[in-house]
């Protein structure tokens, strides 16, 4: 089976989905694994290593309270933002964590929670190993996981073996641009309707697209709380949250040619502002560029004339479509290519989604996605401290008013024009960060994150 819209864009916590969302899943499934075992109540002592990027910027990236959180049997779905910080107190007051809540072992987060700065295992940059005892000091756990990006966790022995399937057939399977477009062609049926039809494989079309609005709602939520929360975000560098003030001077006016442009980056930093403190979020498909997606959203559906759920429906299935691609063919993982997978990725299928609800053919929608992410080739990530605000939050601004460019430079022509394919910039993408030099792949090793301490 193709990845899902509900893959891709999945309800977490900040500030990342690579380094919080996957570690809190995966210290959470060893544990639930261990009481489906029937072998939970024998743990005596839990440790944990964080390798490669997680290791480097974990702390930044609140790392080490998603593996807390995961053993305590919180979900990034369902846990609380605001009783986050109390629980992990508690654990670091007390020595203890409570494996699913119900079982209580002795914890010490300095000797059995270690981040390795400067080593990696060899499949992942972001790998991590999970080891269980018994009293008697007997092993009953020993598993390597990886956080692959956008919240997605594999055990060591799924990113070796090859995809399998699940039995049932989809509709209209693709990997690729090229395929994509040869089922919209063949079928007549827009990206939006074709990815419908694959969904349906798994549950009621109803039920899609109720399953897409409640993701927007979330999407509309995170921006209310941006814009209501001001103040400076945590972790030392005292970034201003500046979405709130932006907002109010929107409100009061007066408007001008470029307004537009200013709404669309409030609604991103809005995002990414809550992303940073550590607010609710939705992986789109990361929570590093998170409010890519959502900024160009809120501009369709509140400031352009015909806005309607329907359209949000058909904006989102399309950025999936657009996504899936990404996700199979290359990477959506800043510590695997660079902040280009995932603020280059969103803005690919923004600008996709944009087209497809301003009338677009699959042949514009393309080009607007091969646009979105050829002018984010080469992007770095090289977080500010290891925290996911400087150049992360403007970063989301400026991809999402790229997007907003690249879909409307699209649909000024009818997409057989474009030199450069979609399947050919993703696979350009996907060469360019393994040419990459880790320093700039999300380790604060390099770029920003050791320049703008120098000044």
């Amino acid at each position: 089976m193709a990845l899902s819209f509900f893959d891709l864009f999945s309800i977490g916590i900040g500030p990342s989905s690579s380094h919080t969302t996957g570690p809190m899943r995966a210290a959470r499934r060893v544990v639930a694994d261990l009481e489906t075992d029937g072998r939970l109540n024998e743990v005596w002592r839990v440790r944990v290593d964080l390798y490669g990027s997680l290791g480097s910027t974990g702390l930044g990236h609140h790392s080490d309270r998603a593996v807390l959180l995961g053993l305590l049997g919180h979900q990034p779905e369902t846990v609380d933002p605001a009783g986050v910080q109390p629980e992990v107190d508690r654990v670091l007051a007390e020595h203890r964590v409570a494996l699913l809540g119900r079982h209580p072992i002795r914890f010490r987060p300095n000797r059995d929670l270690i981040l390795h700065r400067r080593k990696a295992l060899p499949q992942h940059p972001n790998g991590m190993r999970v080891r269980c005892y018994t009293r008697e000091r007997e092993r009953i756990v020993d598993r390597v996981l990886f956080s692959i990006g956008g919240g997605f966790v594999v055990d060591a022995a799924d990113l070796a073996a090859p995809a399998s399937s699940t039995g049932v057939a989809e509709p209209y399977p693709y990997a690729t641009g090229a395929e994509l477009l040869e089922h919209c062609a063949a079928s007549g049926l827009s990206m939006a309707e074709l990815v419908l039809a694959n969904e349906t494989v798994h549950r009621p079309a109803g039920a899609v697209t109720d399953g897409v609005l409640a993701i927007w709602r979330v999407m509309e939520e995170c921006v209310d709380n941006g814009f209501r929360t001001g103040g400076t975000l945590p972790g030392g560098l005292g970034v201003l949250r500046r979405a709130p003030v932006l907002h109010q001077r929107l409100l009061a006016g007066p408007a001008d040619e470029l307004t537009g442009m200013d709404w669309i980056t409030a609604y991103a930093l809005a995002v990414n502002e809550e992303n940073a403190a550590g607010g609710r979020v939705v992986t789109a498909p990361t929570n590093g560029a998170a409010g890519v997606i959502p900024a160009v959203l809120h501009y369709y559906r509140r400031h352009m004339p015909g806005a309607t759920d329907e359209g949000v429906v058909t904006f989102l299935l399309t950025a999936t479509a657009i996504g899936v691609i990404i996700k199979t063919t290359a990477s959506i993982s800043g510590a695997e290519v660079g902040c280009q997978g995932e603020v280059g990725s969103a803005c690919a299928m923004a600008a996709a989604g944009l087209a497809a609800v301003m009338g677009g053919t699959p042949l514009q929608v393309e080009n607007a996605a091969e646009i979105g992410m050829e002018h984010n080739l080469g992007l770095t990530c090289d977080p500010v401290a290891g925290l996911v605000q400087v150049p992360c939050i403007e970063r989301n601004a400026i991809a999402a008013v790229k997007a907003m460019a690249a879909a409307r430079t699209a649909m000024h022509f009818d997409g057989t024009t474009h030199i450069v394919a979609l399947d050919t910039v993703i696979k350009t993408m996907r060469d360019t960060g393994a040419d990459m030099l880790t320093k700039y792949k999300e380790t604060s090793r390099g770029g920003l994150a050791v320049n703008v301490t120098e000044c």
